[in-house]
């Protein structure tokens, strides 16, 4: 190689990389397109064959209407199990006072002993009875004054009235403390029944149902964690049966209700009768199914989905016993639905709702 070339300098330059296929795009990005008409390409999918809408309205269709309690009516049952609870009464009593006879013709001090026993259980079912009946009525008085309290909008003094009440059943109510001091302050301001009735129940119960919507939602989380993975479906029916008898009976003392044992069956039979008549109990793995088909249900082992399905059912039967426990019906705040539970038990199936709901 000679000496002028190895002495000849070349000037620094400086040279853009394209990737592939880069320029390429960068041109036809540059060439203005002429406009055109899509109406011809455009095709209408009808709602029949929409899977988006159909999904909606399962979603709507799992939210409940208000549960309410059931009538009361006479019934030949009730008379014929008091009549049957008589007749054992009676010879419950003559056992105990051929018992006691018996007792004292061996020892004086053996019947002496049988009559203090009898008398102290007797003693103790009387307060039983006595709390058992003081139970109910406080259920009915809470009845009464929840429909009290959607009659009385029309009337500023019947709305001052059943407001009271309404302090008054949750006077020993901590969570309340705030919205009764509230109220306090305002009293006197407001002369519009139907606009005290909405401040009432934005004072008060604000704190009860964020307190209730936790309680249904570890409730529910519960059940489908333990359904999930128990390996006995009598094992799950047997959980769901504790878990809403604990849920109803906290939601009962939340509101103001103190249900005993028979407060707590006939609550039960009110929530249970609502969600068999409204068809609840039915709309099973098919409906929720079609709910999370769209993210979750495909990726989920047979026992996670039933875990769900179960979760979902327990989180119903809280939204129908918030229903029957809560003194007020649901006019300034929402009611809660099963979508407010949904991506809490189905986190990949939040996505698919909110799909639905654009």
């Amino acid at each position: 190689m000679s000496d002028d070339f190895k002495n000849r300098g070349r000037r620094p330059a400086a040279f853009s990389v394209e990737p592939d296929g880069q320029a390429e795009r960068k041109e036809r990005q540059l060439q203005r397109r002429a406009p055109a008409s899509f109406s011809e390409r455009v095709v209408m999918t009808p709602e029949a064959e929409d899977p988006f809408i159909e999904t909606t309205a399962a979603i709507e269709a799992l939210n409940l209407p208000e549960a309410v309690p059931r009538r009361r009516r006479f019934s030949f049952g009730k008379v014929a199990v008091g009549a049957l609870g008589i007749l054992l009464s009676l010879a419950l009593g003559l056992w105990i006072d051929r018992l006691v006879r018996d007792l004292f013709s061996r020892a004086d001090w053996l019947g002496y002993g049988a009559i203090a026993v009898v008398a102290i259980g007797a003693l103790a079912f009387l307060i039983v009875i006595v709390r058992e009946l003081l139970g109910m009525m406080q259920l009915t008085a809470i009845q009464q004054l929840k429909i009290d309290v959607g009659e009385a909008a029309a009337s500023t003094k019947t709305a001052r009235a059943a407001t009271a009440r309404l302090v008054h059943l949750l006077a020993a109510n901590p969570r309340t403390a705030k919205g009764r001091a509230r109220l306090a302050e305002t009293e006197g301001e407001i002369i519009d029944g139907p606009h005290l009735i909405e401040l009432t129940e934005r004072e008060l119960l604000t704190p009860l149902d964020r307190e209730a919507r936790w309680i249904i939602l570890a409730a529910s989380k519960r059940v489908s964690i333990v359904t999930a993975v128990s390996p006995r479906a009598l094992v799950d029916l047997g959980y769901v049966l504790y878990e809403s008898a604990r849920m109803i009976r906290a939601m009962a003392e939340l509101y103001g209700g103190r249900p005993g044992t028979l407060g707590m069956l006939r609550l039960m039979r009110d929530v249970i009768a609502h969600l068999a008549v409204t068809g609840s109990i039915a709309a099973g793995d098919s409906l929720i199914q079609q709910i999370l088909g769209h993210g979750l249900a495909s990726k989920l082992s047979a026992r996670l989905g039933e875990g769900v399905i179960n979760g979902l059912m327990t989180a119903r039967i809280g939204i129908a016993a918030m229903d029957l426990c809560r003194p007020m019906p649901f006019r300034a705040l929402k009611r809660p639905g099963i979508g407010d539970f949904l991506s809490d038990l189905a986190p990949g199936a939040s996505c698919s709702q909110d799909r639905t709901e654009s």
